[in-house]
């Protein structure tokens, strides 16, 4: 069998990214509003700005996925992991 090529690697690292990301921007609002129940109202802001700038990586790596000849995001394509939550 031959190696992956870049593109075949990248066709299915996309969509993973995506729902990662997915994933880690609804942590940072989670976080932000735990932070805010503290009264640490500017960590909330950089929390919320934080998953605000993830969800615009997203929209740049789906712009990504068809030149690929990948679908986008899958959301069932997620990798199980664990985080603290808030």
């Amino acid at each position: 069998m031959d190696p992956k090529t870049t593109i075949e690697k990248l066709r299915i690292l996309l969509p993973h990214w995506i729902e990662h990301n997915r994933s880690h921007g609804a942590e940072f609002r989670q976080w932000a509003a735990a932070a805010r129940t503290e009264g640490a109202e500017p960590l909330a802001a950089l929390l919320d700005k934080a998953a605000a700038h993830m969800a615009a990586t997203d929209e740049l790596l789906k712009k990504a996925a068809p030149e690929v000849g990948g679908p986008g995001a899958a959301p069932d394509h997620a990798q199980p992991h664990d985080h603290p939550q808030a």
